[in-house]
């Protein structure tokens, strides 16, 4: 069967078990700009106390509030930018590695805000979507190599699939280190900048479709006569099984759905209305749909 990572100009790497976060290479000071949804997810891989990395990590938020949930903690230091204008320039002082976890408008603004500050040789990495390096690039000092990353909200549970994608300004070592920073959330994919939006299309929104799958799938359960508790066990439980069982079988998502589909039988009269309802099709379009947003964001 062949290897769907072995596409040329991409590289793939499984998980990370504890043992390894342990052997690997130390990540060096690190700084995080902004902790949203995404960045926590990072911030709590990279707080894993199996991930070796130099302590304490220098995050800085808009509000106090926001700052203030890490009060105490040995591994973090937060300060709020509402009560420190210098806070995000005196986070990266001294770091090797900086993630920008703004949103994406205002990545450009945060990069050149901290551009001075940096250490030279420093990585910089962004998680937004619609924001090309070059932008980042133009506003940074010669010598600092910026990264692009893709991961997903699976991230949160340690499960997550970040692509990764190097900058002009990035080298394979730079590209290593960041490799090694999303490996302590799940499994990375490292691909060429042009294809950084199709990593967005397919897995960093991949979990939304999914998501919309099993919204219909219990309404269309509770259409045929179960009550929405027992729609939702039916659906979501199904989903979670199945899922299990594409990671463990050794068996792809074709055959797997070929086991459960007799000739003649239920399964494949269900299996015929989808693909009569052009469901590739709708798949291409999906995508290029997402693909086309990320090229409009890229363009203003």
């Amino acid at each position: 069967m062949p290897d769907p990572h072995s596409d040329r100009g991409s590289s793939y790497t499984g998980p990370v078990s504890e043992t390894t976060k342990n052997t690997l290479p130390a990540l060096p000071r690190t700084a995080m700009i902004g902790v949203g949804s995404m960045g926590g997810a990072i911030l709590a891989g990279l707080r894993d106390p199996a991930v070796a990395i130099a302590r304490p990590i220098a995050v800085t938020t808009h509000s106090a509030a926001s700052a203030a949930q890490f009060d105490g903690a040995d591994d973090v230091a937060a300060v709020a930018v509402e009560q420190d204008a210098e806070a995000n320039r005196g986070a990266v002082a001294g770091a090797g590695l900086v993630i920008l976890a703004v949103k994406p408008w205002l990545v450009v603004d945060a990069a050149r805000e901290i551009a001075s500050a940096l250490e030279p040789g420093a990585v910089v990495v962004s998680v937004a979507a619609g924001v090309p390096s070059a932008a980042i690039e133009a506003v940074l000092p010669a010598g600092v190599a910026v990264v692009r990353a893709m991961p997903n909200t699976p991230a949160h549970l340690g499960r997550g699939m970040t692509g990764i994608a190097g900058g002009a300004s990035a080298d394979a070592a730079a590209v290593a280190l960041v490799q090694r920073l999303f490996e302590t959330v799940g499994l990375v994919l490292v691909v060429d900048e042009a294809q950084i939006n199709d990593v967005a299309a397919v897995s960093g929104s991949g979990p939304a479709y999914l998501f919309y799958y099993v919204e219909e799938m219990i309404g269309a359960a509770e259409r045929r006569g179960f009550t929405p508790d027992a729609a939702r066990q039916l659906v979501q439980q199904t989903v979670l099984g199945a899922a299990e069982l594409l990671e463990t079988s050794g068996e792809d998502a074709a055959q797997l759905r070929r086991n459960v589909t007799s000739p003649k039988g239920t399964t494949e009269q269900a299996i015929f209305v989808l693909q009569d309802a052009g469901w590739a099709e709708l798949f291409d379009r999906a995508l290029a749909a997402n693909v086309r947003r990320s090229e409009e964001l890229e363009a203003n």
